[in-house]
């Protein structure tokens, strides 16, 4: 595993602003760190943990496609770019734990089931991991959070991230899991004034089960 060094944001937020200039900027400076990080030719993937990262760099290559300094080397990094669940899917569990796991419901990104068109393996790695796996109803809707929406379109936003608290909490899972930071932000900033589940990241769950620390959040 290499882990480069001069990466910076993806570019995400200033692209959904319309800022392109600055999301190019971004995106040329972690090609740049990217490149060298242990020679691009004979790197396998670049593993993106945050599904609205992911969805942002796997784009890199249509960003840039105009410029010829740099489409083709965009079209590269964009074609390496992985999900980390994508790369645990090929890679698979190993060293399962037997300790009791607890019931979820998970919430799939729009930027994982939309963006980068990533539907069920998240969930089979959990199911895999010794989790029970619930799906809420309207799993294909948005929860708000969008990036930059939820500062640009507040009211919309809030009615959003009511109603999947609302479907999530309906499932009666004790714990929600999903796979962008946004997301849990969003959704756990409503989740909190009432229901106190714990929202945590997939991964996070699928390392406690392969033998990783018990998330903090689950006491």
């Amino acid at each position: 595993m290499v882990i480069a060094e001069g990466s910076k944001c993806c570019g995400a937020l200033a692209h959904h602003l319309g800022q392109e200039k600055k999301a190019i900027e971004a995106a040329k400076a972690n090609i740049i760190a990217w490149e060298p990080a242990g020679d691009a030719q004979s790197l396998d993937a670049i593993v993106i943990n945050t599904s609205g990262c992911g969805t942002t760099i796997k784009d890199y290559g249509f960003l840039l496609r105009e410029d010829p300094k740099w489409a083709k080397r965009a079209a590269k990094i964009s074609s390496m770019t992985r999900d980390i669940t994508e790369i645990i899917t090929e890679i698979g569990l190993k060293n399962l734990t037997k300790t009791k796991k607890p019931n979820i419901v998970y919430h799939s990104a729009c930027s994982m089931q939309h963006g980068q068109q990533i539907h069920y393996q998240p969930q089979k790695l959990l199911t895999d991991a010794g989790f029970q796996v619930s799906e809420p109803n309207e799993s294909h809707i948005c929860c708000g959070s969008a990036g930059t929406y939820s500062f640009l379109q507040p009211e919309i936003a809030q009615e959003l991230q009511m109603r999947k608290v609302k479907h999530l909490v309906a499932t009666g899972a004790p714990l929600v899991a999903t796979g962008n930071i946004g997301c849990i932000m969003h959704i756990k900033q409503e989740i909190d004034k009432t229901y106190k589940i714990p929202v945590i990241h997939t991964v996070e769950l699928l390392d406690w089960a392969t033998g990783g620390p018990k998330p903090k959040s689950l006491g």
